[in-house]
């Protein structure tokens, strides 16, 4: 009879969420003209080489296809449904948009309602450069702590710099690196100073963290191999600027040439170019305030991209919410035992609160793998218990923060399960305010898919200062979603990203709570014990072998699984305490 229930329940979710993106679609036909503003006042140039045109390096930054197939497992069908309905909506949707059962291609610039733009400048070779403005102490907000000054900008080394004379561009809030092969690390100091838009007024210089292929898909992956991929830096949050200055030094190795100079070590990557993101306005992004029980206006538009992304989340909140609302966790237990065909009436459970690996409205539908012995990290179905699950914590959705859907690739991606969470931070800086954290993360999105050549976002969340939670990767914030966070651990595992730097600066404690809280509730949907331990399978990295089984904390830093500073030695620090919080908010 659960089975019956069971099955009627994923009927009735997939039918849900096809219906409601299908009925979304004329809503989109007939708003789509009157959303579009003037092409002369909409910043919609994607990539500009320094005369203005176009880059040859365009083409290749644009994810024509969608070229990672939908897979995983039950719970990958409702989202398979939603996205059958966007690529039929998207065939025959707005005027303009040739008609496709193929492969549908991304819309050009021009066809976008949303604003937002990429500058994609290339580096020259620099003469010797000057010392830099001196920093005390040395600068250590990013991943690593970088070598001395009077190392990197040695003369000598000058062969080996590249750069961009201080020059005036369009406007942009965050600033990046990219170089042709992905495999490539730039072994080097990179720094940016920008002027303040509509000033005169010029930074200091600042060092851009040049340690960031380790957030990349795994090795052998659609996404990886696509052709498409970049080498990059981290992305640095610069506030809204008009002008630039860059300059990138190779690494001296320590040995003295023939001529007694300091020799370089690794030249520079191939292809260097500065990406300048303009995340648009869009002010009808913002995240309502905490509390409020309001919904902030939007456009009265739902694109066909931008309901099967909101179409997965169906049963967690209305088509287009810009918020996924908080639940009690007596609510959402009932809510989960519901989706396993089981009544939340306590005289039908056992006492003993158990672990489930099952969910069905709450966007699962995923059972968890056969748990080994010493994985003690509880994800195995224990049909009738009560769930160890943490109270539904608010998620500011992407239709939140003002995603454009049609940068990314049109189908999702899913893994089997998620038996770990590894925690990162964006590295991109501390300099930014609450209320512009959407505009961050839509900075990072652009940068990741038409710098990077990733297929969206890395992230599956992200945390900003405030402790607000965002979704990342699009396909369902309970399903699991493959994401581009961890070099060789993306399977079966989540990405969270708290917004900033934390090598040198303490998180705050808001944030912290909210990797606690999310944890909590993500984790519990699939029957994993925060504080225990679990066994990923590496997909290859700089630590462990492709194919070695590793013993690690359910709840992991990224260093753990690679060799990197990430999340910062601040952040990392606190994930001890975050482990805690997240079992006793199951219950556990």
């Amino acid at each position: 009879m659960s089975r019956i229930r069971g099955m009627r329940g994923y009927l009735a979710s997939s039918i849900a969420v096809t219906c409601a993106a299908a009925l979304a679609f004329p809503l989109a036909l007939s708003t789509d003209a009157a959303a579009k503003p003037p092409a002369a006042k909409s910043p919609t140039t994607e990539r500009a080489a320094t005369d203005g045109q176009p880059s040859e390096r365009s083409a290749r930054a644009r994810p024509a296809t969608a070229r990672t197939s939908v897979k995983g497992a039950k719970g990958a069908k409702g989202a398979t449904a939603a996205g059958m309905v966007a690529a039929a909506a998207a065939a025959g949707a707005a005027p303009g948009r040739r008609a496709t059962t193929g492969p549908v291609t991304a819309p050009s610039a021009t066809d976008r309602s949303i604003p937002g733009s990429t500058q994609s400048l290339p580096l020259k070779p620099l003469g010797p450069l000057a010392p830099p403005t001196p920093v005390t102490p040395p600068p250590t907000s990013g991943d690593r702590i970088l070598p001395p000054a009077s190392v990197l900008d040695s003369a000598s080394a000058s062969a080996s710099a590249q750069g961009l004379p201080r020059r005036d561009v369009r406007h942009f809030s965050l600033v990046g690196v990219v170089w042709d092969n992905p495999d490539t690390e730039l072994h080097g100091r990179v720094q940016v100073r920008t002027r303040a838009a509509g000033s005169a007024k010029w930074s200091a210089w600042q060092d851009v963290d040049t340690h960031n292929h380790e957030h990349a898909a795994d090795p052998d992956t659609a996404e990886r191999t696509s052709g498409r991929v970049r080498g990059s830096t981290a992305p640095l949050w610069v506030g809204a600027s008009d002008g630039v200055e860059v300059r990138v030094q190779a690494e001296a190795d320590g040995r003295a040439g023939v001529d007694g100079r300091a020799v370089s070590g690794d030249p520079l990557p191939r292809g260097l170019h500065v990406e300048l993101i303009d995340p648009g306005v869009d002010p009808a992004a913002e995240p309502p305030p905490q509390g409020s029980g309001q919904e902030t206006p939007r456009v009265n538009v739902l694109t066909p991209e931008s309901a099967a992304s909101s179409a997965v989340n169906a049963d967690l909140a209305p088509l287009g919410a810009t918020e996924i609302p908080a639940l009690s966790r007596k609510q959402t237990q009932a809510d989960l035992l519901a989706t396993r065909g089981e009544s939340a009436d306590p005289g039908s459970a056992t006492d003993t609160p158990g672990a489930t690996g099952t969910a069905g409205s709450t966007g699962t539908g995923n059972t968890a793998d056969a748990v080994d012995p010493a994985d003690t990290s509880g994800a195995a179905a224990v049909p009738g218990a009560k769930p160890y699950v943490g109270a539904r914590p608010r998620i500011v959705t992407r239709r939140g923060w003002g995603a454009d859907e049609t940068l990314r690739e049109r189908n999702f991606a899913y893994t089997k399960t998620v038996k770990s969470a590894f925690v990162h931070h964006s590295a991109s800086g501390n300099n930014y305010r609450c209320a512009q954290a959407p505009s961050v993360i839509r900075s990072i999105y652009r940068y990741h898919v038409k710098s990077s050549g990733w297929r969206d976002i890395g992230y599956n969340f992200l945390i900003d200062k405030c402790g607000n939670i965002y979704e990342g990767r699009a396909g369902g914030v309970a399903k699991a979603v493959m994401g581009a966070h961890t070099l060789g651990f993306n399977t079966n595992s989540m990405g969270i990203a708290v917004l900033g730097s934390f090598g040198a600066t303490n998180p705050p404690a808001v944030a912290v709570t909210a990797i606690a809280k999310l944890t909590a509730w993500k984790l519990g949907l699939f029957g994993a014990n925060p504080k225990g331990k679990t066994y990923l399978k590496s997909g290859g990295g700089n630590l462990y072998r492709k194919g070695k089984n590793v013993r690690l904390n359910v709840i992991s830093g990224h260093r753990d699984g690679f060799a990197t500073e990430c999340p910062g030695g601040r952040l990392y620090a606190k994930l001890g305490s975050a482990r805690a919080a997240s079992a006793r908010h199951q219950g556990r």
